[in-house]
């Protein structure tokens, strides 16, 4: 089982289902996007996005929640150019990337639980980690290599 989430070798190629491949570069594209919209969108999307009600904190608290959002869009690249890379260069690494974005969605789903953060409606992020983590295990399952059939099968 770990040979085929870590290959020792990493030209093996892609040997899961190509629906996996397909569905981590929709999730890779979002990855993309949405850190960019934490980087670079006036608030963040904490407040536009998130329903985070910003202009009830002070000019302090508002411009921390902004700077953590953008925090956040940075990592969110970061791990986007890993996503194209592995999808690029290294999909063998596929299965791998699968069990990171599990864990991601977890967290995010456990922390929220532990932490909530008061909104004024309902943010689509909060949404998202419900339906990611399984979206996840589904598309780790599929993206493990298939056994090849011999003709004797």
């Amino acid at each position: 089982m770990l040979e085929s989430i870590l290959p020792r070798s990493l030209d093996s190629g892609y040997r899961g289902h190509p629906i996996a491949r397909w569905a981590l570069i929709a999730l890779t594209l979002m990855t993309l996007g949405r850190s960019l919209v934490h980087m670079f969108k006036y608030d963040g999307g904490a407040q536009s996005i998130a329903t985070i009600p910003l202009d009830s904190f002070g000019p302090g608290g508002a411009e921390t929640v902004i700077g953590i959002f953008a925090f956040w869009g940075l990592s969110q690249l970061l791990l986007g150019l890993v996503y194209v890379v592995v999808l690029w260069r290294y999909p063998a690494l596929i299965p791998f990337i699968y069990l990171l974005f599990l864990a991601e969605y977890l967290g995010r789903l456990l922390l929220g639980m532990a932490n909530p953060i008061e909104t004024t409606g309902t943010a689509p992020g909060g949404q998202a980690n419900l339906i990611f983590p399984v979206l996840g295990a589904l598309m780790f399952y599929l993206s493990l290599p298939r056994r090849e059939r011999s003709p004797a099968d």
